[in-house]
Parts: C-alpha cells; structure tokens; sequence
C-alpha cells in the first residue's frame, strides 16, 4: 500500500528542533524560524550531541553572520509564498523591511553566497510550491497561479516548465498516473 503525505516543512522543522532542544535539557527560547536563543550555558559535549541529533535529520546550527543572513532571506521567501496574505506583497520591498537591509545589499550577499539570485530562488519555491499543490489535488491549475500571484496560468506554465523540464499538464498526468498504478496495487 502506498500513501501520500502532505507536510509543512517549517512545523516539521520546529517539532524537531523543540524535541531535540528538550530530550538535552537546553533551555531555550524560540524566537522565530530557524532562530533560537539559548538562555543558559550548555556544556560542550551536551551541545555537541544536539549538533549531531540535529544533522541526522538534515539540521544545522550556522555560525557565520553572511550565512545567517541568507539563510533569514530563504526562511523570509518562504514565509511570503506559504502566507497568503504576503504573495502580492513586493519581494524586494519587504525583504528589506523585514531584514532591516537595503535589497541591493541583501541580493548582492545572496548571490555571492548561494550564486543564484533572489528571484531566481523565489521563483524556485514557487514552483516547488505548486507541484505541491498540484499533488494534492484540491486546486485547479489556475487556482494554484491565482494564489502564487502569477499574472495568469501561461505565466506559471512558462515558469514551471524552464524550471522542471516539463509543463504543468504533463506533471498532473505523471501524478495522476502514480496514483493509478499505486491503487492497483
């Protein structure tokens, strides 16, 4: 039998970092994804074991402030395509709002580090975002460019298909196709 799962990676990530943070008796403070202050000090083999808990499920503690910084824009871009109230808000304006940098800083260290640009990434997520909504079934294809703000379902086609290699429709087929054949099973 085959089942299909629909997650939210960011509560995932934050149950994770929770159970971890209490199973080593660290006391914490979660002040926002992916940013967590520790309030007291932590021996270094009770630290180190978190550390490692942590990479096991693909988590790591960053330390270089140019990291941090790219790594609260990625968290920033997701945070803007996953709320709905956000994905009309203009990326660059409230990035900069948001990190409390011009954008033309905050692009420039985002290149430099990832050496993709931020609309490149943004665009990226969105489209990661819609095959998850495609996935899932419960939304047209124009619904789904409606709620990513794309100016119309061609636009997200074009999109979709310089990203994946394949349009949107061909992706639904091949989803549509697992499906069957796991049914069968």
């Amino acid at each position: 039998m085959k089942i299909y799962i629909k997650f939210d990676f960011n509560t995932v990530c934050r149950k994770v970092l929770e159970d971890q943070l209490e199973k080593h008796k660290i006391k914490h403070r979660i002040l926002g994804f992916g940013e967590v202050e520790i309030l007291e000090k932590t021996e270094t083999v009770a630290f180190s074991a978190f550390t490692a808990e942590l990479a096991e499920y693909g988590i790591s503690i960053i330390e270089n402030q140019k990291t941090v910084l790219v790594q609260k824009i990625k968290d920033t871009i997701l945070e803007m395509i996953h709320n709905p109230e956000l994905v009309t808000v203009k990326s660059s304006v409230y990035l900069s709002e948001k990190l409390s940098h011009s954008y033309g800083y905050l692009s420039n260290l985002f290149s430099d580090v990832t050496y993709t640009s931020i609309e490149n990434y943004i665009i990226i997520q969105k489209i990661e975002h819609a095959k998850q909504l495609m996935v899932s079934g419960q939304l047209s294809l124009t619904e789904i460019a409606f709620k990513l703000n794309y100016s119309s379902v061609a636009h997200l086609s074009t999109q979709f298909k310089n990203v994946t290699g394949i349009t949107p429709s061909a992706f639904q087929r091949i989803i549509n196709k697992r499906k069957e054949i796991a049914l069968k099973k």
